[in-house]
């Protein structure tokens, strides 16, 4: 009988090592970049979010409020650190809001 090893891992480790293996993280970064849009902007930007998307390093989001685009492109920098420090690197350096 063959010995089993018991290394044991963690599902994310894994599932982090796949995502390497598979050149996998770019796509994963584009659909996590709506959730993280979310989460961090809060409902109330969310409802007037009608896209995220990311493109060369490039945020760009589709508002539906001139309003709210007009008041979030006065904080586009602290925007892009707080995205950035979610992803945990440098993922984003321009932010468009159209």
């Amino acid at each position: 009988m063959t010995k089993r090893e018991n290394d044991s891992f963690s599902v994310k480790d894994l599932m982090q090592s796949f995502i390497n293996e598979n050149n996998l993280s770019k796509g994963m970064q584009k659909m996590k970049i709506e959730e993280t849009w979310n989460k961090l902007m809060g409902q109330g930007v969310a409802s007037y979010t009608s896209s995220v998307r990311l493109q060369n390093k490039t945020l760009i989001i589709q508002l539906t409020s001139s309003v709210l685009r007009e008041e979030l492109s006065h904080g586009k920098d602290k925007i892009i650190k707080i995205m950035n420090e979610e992803f945990g690197e440098e993922i984003i350096s321009k932010l468009m809001l159209i």
